[in-house]
């Protein structure tokens, strides 16, 4: 009974982070003049996807050992392919909800070029992570090409077309100040009009609500595991099924609430930028200090998440535009990732 508290208050602690994160890099975004792509895939894609990053890292870096190595490359392979299925679904599931409550039509307003340079990015820079090591022996080369085509990656997004973050709130910090120091009705508004003193909230506001959504997903990993070993479940199928799904909740409730809020293009770039991210540095990562040598579940993964991305780049290519049936389609993929696994075990 316990644990199902800590799980419930684990959630709601990240849903009202997830919000808190959402309203600061919006409104950080607005004060810095961002166009929504760079805030979607490069600030909050970034900024959620570091805390999830140290795992492989820590298991591979610090533990060593053929487990830790093997735990380090699950945890990198599995960033990428939860964020191209399941993360994409939950989208879909989210304009389905909105559509069903009359709140929106069953359509995404996205915009396509920027939508269409992210998952063209990830399907060239992890095809190549999974590919050319089959071919090419220095994986330091495949490494550096993999870093430069991030830093590509994020200079096309910088100075691609794109729109203002044209309607932020106001900071929640700041409203929390303005009411404790009965401050007149109105001041401070504007986010434009603020000094130094303005940015220093917005940032201590959206590194305080990634904390607490990092927080909450160790504490619902934790609920999790201990329920699911009170329920007899096999630490492995946790291990590969429910493990990762927790870790990329920041990921996935940030897109939920922009995606209810009607903000497709920041919901669509926080899950297609983190994909591109996790298929970058991470993956150096494995290349570097692992053998890196793919196979079974690992190659099902990756073959699946580039299957979600090509089901997205097909469909912007032929029809302009994505539709939620596209999203949802990864919670097929999903699913035959999970059969593969049962039947695996």
């Amino acid at each position: 009974m316990t644990e199902i508290l800590f799980l419930l208050l684990s959630l709601l602690m990240i849903l009202a982070s997830a919000e808190v994160f959402t309203n600061g890099v919006e409104s950080l975004g607005r004060r810095l003049s961002l166009s929504q792509a760079v805030v979607g895939s490069i600030l909050a894609a970034v900024g959620t996807a570091l805390p999830e990053t140290i795992l492989p890292f820590v298991a591979i870096l610090m533990h060593g050992g053929d487990a830790a190595k093997s735990i380090g490359v699950g945890a990198i392979l599995g960033a990428p392919f939860m964020l191209s299925t399941l993360a994409l679904f939950l989208v879909g599931i989210s304009v389905a909800v909105s559509f069903f409550r009359k709140k929106r039509e069953f359509e995404l307003l996205v915009e396509a070029p920027s939508l269409k340079r992210d998952l063209l990015f990830f399907i060239a820079l992890y095809g190549a992570a999974i590919l050319l090591p089959l071919f090419v022996r220095g994986h330091i080369v495949i490494a550096l090409l993999l870093v430069a085509g991030y830093l590509v990656y994020a200079y096309r997004t910088f100075t691609g077309e794109s729109e203002d973050i044209m309607h932020a709130q106001e900071l929640y910090l700041r409203k929390l100040i303005s009411l404790g120091r009965r401050q007149e009705k109105g001041a401070g508004d504007s986010p434009e009009g603020h000094g130094p003193e303005r940015l220093f909230l917005i940032l201590f506001q959206v590194m305080a609500a990634l904390g607490l959504m990092v927080g909450g997903a160790h504490v619902f990993v934790g609920s999790i595991e201990k329920l699911s070993a009170s329920w007899g479940m096999s630490p492995l199928l946790f291990a590969l099924l429910v493990a990762p799904i927790a870790t990329e909740l920041p990921e996935k409730f940030n897109s939920v609430t922009w995606t209810l809020k009607g903000k497709d293009t920041l919901a669509m770039g926080n899950i297609t930028g983190a994909m591109v991210f996790q298929s970058t540095f991470p993956v150096s990562v494995g290349l570097l200090f692992t053998e890196w040598n793919l196979s079974g579940l690992g190659i099902l993964s990756a073959v699946l998440a580039l299957s979600s991305a090509l089901v997205m780049i097909a469909e912007i290519h032929f029809r302009g535009r994505i539709s939620p049936w596209s999203l949802l389609t990864g919670g097929l993929l999903y699913l035959v990732y999970v059969a593969a696994i049962l039947l695996s075990h």
